[in-house]
């Protein structure tokens, strides 16, 4: 236990709520920074964690420094696009470095972007952009990758496809694929926040198995038999991505439909596999396996 004072952005969303709660439980004293307008129910829920809330303009440097004195590590748990994830981490690693803080951790929380093709995710290479500004800076940046979110397999996630009893995959049903739930991640993050010794990376994975192995988990969960279904190469996926970027673009969206596909092509071709692994860094961080995630789901 400590009583660290972290920074963290984005406590209000899904992840950043966990984050905070994660960080709570272990003594530190959170500082989160939200928007002046944050809705009555999220401060309520925020409040009731046990953090202290700093309303603070998400552009204005000189009072987001104010706000991070005295902290020890500021989180980023923010989600969005270029404006969020280059222009406003940008400004709060702007606001560390003039209140002194010595360690960030950038929202990046994603499959390995420092091996993927510059290009072919969207969402990756706004990380990689962040990147080369936050390695010029005088922190102390350390990124926390995880995988793809366990959470979403399923609708979300749509390789299982329970009306047929199928494991969709490309290329191999044996490529290996990472998966980490989110209250995981949050519990490592919060274990990384807490740590004045990270590396520059921390690669971890809750579950890695392939689509193989994945169909003998929900055939074990389910008691229905499930098989995997080869659904093309990577050029098919290609044309698949350019086809829904066509159909429905959704510059906007974070999350459409054709940004998930060009993650699944990362995963499925190997080029965002997590390797080596740091998920023993922390030994009080207990481990979500996909046979218990879906379990709980299929028993839900």
């Amino acid at each position: 236990m400590t009583e660290s004072t972290v920074v963290l952005a984005g406590a209000a969303g899904d992840l950043g709520t966990r984050i905070a709660r994660a960080l709570v439980r272990r003594g530190a004293e959170v500082r989160a920074l939200v928007r002046p307008g944050l809705t009555p129910d999220d401060r309520t829920r925020l409040t009731a964690l046990g953090v202290t809330l700093t309303p603070t303009d998400p552009a204005d440097v000189p009072a987001l420094a104010a706000a991070m004195q005295g902290a020890s590590c500021v989180v980023s748990a923010l989600n969005g696009l270029h404006e969020v994830i280059v222009d406003r981490q940008r400004v709060l690693l702007e606001a560390a470095v003039r209140a002194g803080v010595p360690r960030f951790i950038p929202s990046d929380y994603s499959e390995d972007y420092t091996r993927t093709v510059p290009g072919d995710n969207r969402n990756l290479d706004l990380r990689r952009e962040f990147m080369t500004i936050a390695d010029r800076s005088a922190l102390q940046v350390t990124s926390i990758l995880n995988g793809a979110f366990m959470d979403m397999l399923g609708a979300e996630m749509p390789i299982i496809q329970p009306r047929i009893h199928r494991v969709l995959y490309w290329i191999s049903a044996d490529q290996r694929l990472d998966f980490t739930t989110k209250d995981d991640v949050a519990a490592y993050v919060a274990a990384a926040a807490l740590d004045d010794a990270t590396p520059r990376f921390l690669r971890i994975a809750g579950d890695t198995l392939s689509a193989r192995e994945l169909a003998r988990v929900l055939s074990d969960v389910t008691g229905e038999p499930y098989r995997t279904l080869h659904v093309g190469n990577l050029g098919l996926l290609g044309l698949m991505i350019q086809v829904a970027q066509r159909v429905a673009p959704q510059p906007g969206e974070p999350f459409p439909a054709w940004q998930g596909m060009q993650y699944m092509r990362d995963m499925f071709s190997g080029r965002g596999k997590l390797q080596p692994l740091d998920t023993d860094r922390y030994p009080e961080v207990r481990w979500t396996s996909v046979h218990e995630q879906l379990s709980n789901h299929h028993s839900g």
